[in-house]
């Protein structure tokens, strides 16, 4: 099964994917869609319309997305929260199973710890999947959300 994990952000947004076979885990691609500076709602489109690129080109069955955490600056939460709609929108359109997932319980999950620093969370999906090639931080957190999504997804059967 193949399972796309999505770290969305109003700047970058990140995505990995991972097929998963029996208990075994292995990294199919990571990277993250680079925003920038554009207009908000310029950036919700590329976020769309990139999330809806990956989902044509690997064929996820599954997909996970980090839920909103919550946070001190109301205006970066809302942007947030609209950056985690878009990528939403691309994959219900395609008719995916979809897992919204606590940062905590990705960390936990991945670690076994639920405030493991990023690095920690990073190393770990490097070991978890034998991943060798280098990781944006987004990407590594997006492959953990695919981590904690195969779990999930796994405690339902």
């Amino acid at each position: 099964m193949k399972i796309l994990g999505i770290d969305p952000g109003s700047r970058y947004t990140g995505w990995g994917v991972i097929q998963v076979t029996g208990h075994k885990m292995q990294c199919i691609a990571a990277g993250r869609l680079v925003l920038g500076d554009r207009p908000h709602a310029e950036r919700l489109v590329l976020i769309y319309e990139g999330v809806s690129d990956i989902v044509s080109t690997y064929q996820p069955e599954v997909v996970g997305v980090e839920s909103v955490f919550v946070s001190k600056n109301v205006q970066s939460a809302l942007k947030l929260g609209q950056a985690r709609g878009a990528a939403l929108v691309a994959v219900a359109k395609a008719n995916l199973e979809i897992f919204e997932i606590s940062p905590r319980l990705v960390k936990k999950s991945v670690t076994g710890y639920g405030a493991t620093a990023k690095v920690g969370v990073g190393d770990m999906v490097q070991r978890l999947l034998g991943c060798q090639m280098v990781l944006s931080e987004d990407a590594a957190d997006a492959l953990a959300i695919a981590i904690s999504a195969s779990s999930m997804k796994r405690s339902q059967v």
